[in-house]
């Protein structure tokens, strides 16, 4: 049978693809026409339409075991009517799509969910660490800051999708990410390359603390995963570290670096001037640009500053996920995607 998936030439959705052709199955994805071609390289049949129309949907989730609901809307300078059309609705759209088809849906979550706040500060407080106990799926949700469109429409999305499971018929299951980096991501994983060309960096503290950040291919092999875990129906995931190898901020940047064959200089910042020159950033973004989400620099800049809070013991424990690709090959694959790219 077939597995439909959403998002299919983004970051998350390219992997999904691949990990399902690599595991022998048959993959449809819904695309806007512009990405037909990626998604064909890939190996999936591709459903030209938006997530939003469910005459689409209906299309695409004909006769699929499951659905893996990838299409997001992650940073665009969009409105927050924008981010929950496409967010919030858009996982509507494939509640219903997997009920009329019987299919398991696993919905791409993300650990903005859980508050931004809150996670920055378990972080700066070194409470984490790869696959630390800081937060967990049991954790009770923070405040959300009200300019986060993201964190609010995936918040939103989270709720609509488990008030439906309380209905019963539907078997589902999210996996929440955190900074996720790989081939396909067309917005972190080049800045760093950019910056690294410029021959410094910015350290922010001593540079020992691991990162909140997950490689693509790890995220998709937690999702293949959990299309058919017994136990994973009605449950949530962490997946948001790539094992006991998981690179410091320092490592990533040296990783990054060796990968792309330069020499940088550090500049360090301490935590607290960090932190004011991100709040003071995402306020003047907000001020220009009143009514848009102002972007996730200021938390690509921010995630920085601490130790990973998130725990990914239940993915390792009910899925049996453990990240398939070392952190030091998954960043020798982003950057030589990068690269490859900018020569297209």
């Amino acid at each position: 049978m077939t597995v439909l998936v959403t998002g299919g030439s983004g970051l998350v959705g390219s992997h999904v693809i691949s990990a399902l052709k690599s595991a022998g199955e048959t993959v449809r994805a819904l695309v806007h026409p512009r990405s037909r071609d990626t998604v064909v390289a890939l190996g999936a049949e591709p459903i030209e339409g938006d997530t939003r129309d469910p005459d689409a949907w209906r299309v695409a989730a004909a006769g699929a075991r499951a659905i893996v609901h990838a299409a997001a809307i992650v940073a665009a300078k969009a409105s927050h009517e924008e981010f929950f059309a496409v967010n919030v609705g858009g996982t509507g759209q494939a509640i219903t799509a997997a009920r009329e088809a019987g299919a398991r849906l696993v919905h791409v979550s993300s650990v903005a969910v859980y508050g931004r706040t809150r996670a920055l500060t378990a972080g700066a407080g070194g409470a984490g660490g790869a696959g630390g106990a800081g937060v967990d799926e049991d954790s009770p949700f923070g405040e959300l800051q009200p300019h986060d469109f993201y964190a609010q429409s995936k918040r939103r999305a989270e709720e609509v999708l488990w008030e439906e499971v309380a209905r019963g018929g539907l078997a589902a299951t999210v996996i929440r990410p955190n900074v996720i980096y790989g081939e396909y991501d067309r917005l972190f994983s080049p800045r760093v390359v950019q910056t690294l060309r410029l021959g410094f960096i910015l350290q922010v503290g001593p540079g020992t603390n691991r990162l909140s950040c997950v490689y693509a291919g790890n995220v998709a092999a937690a999702l293949v995963r959990a299309i058919d875990a017994p136990a994973a129906s009605g449950r949530a995931y962490n997946v948001t570290d790539d094992g006991p190898a998981s690179l410091t901020q320092r490592g990533f940047v040296d990783a990054f670096a060796q990968a792309l064959g330069v020499r940088v200089r550090r500049v360090k910042l301490p935590y607290s001037v960090a932190r004011f020159v991100v709040d003071w950033w995402v306020r003047a973004q907000f001020l220009l640009r009143p009514g848009t989400y102002p972007g996730v620099g200021g938390q690509a800049v921010r995630f920085l500053a601490g130790d990973n809070p998130y725990s990914s013991a239940r993915a390792r424990r009910e899925l049996g996920w453990e990240p398939p690709v070392h952190p030091i090959e998954a960043v020798k694959r982003t950057v030589t995607w990068v690269v490859k790219r900018e020569h297209v």
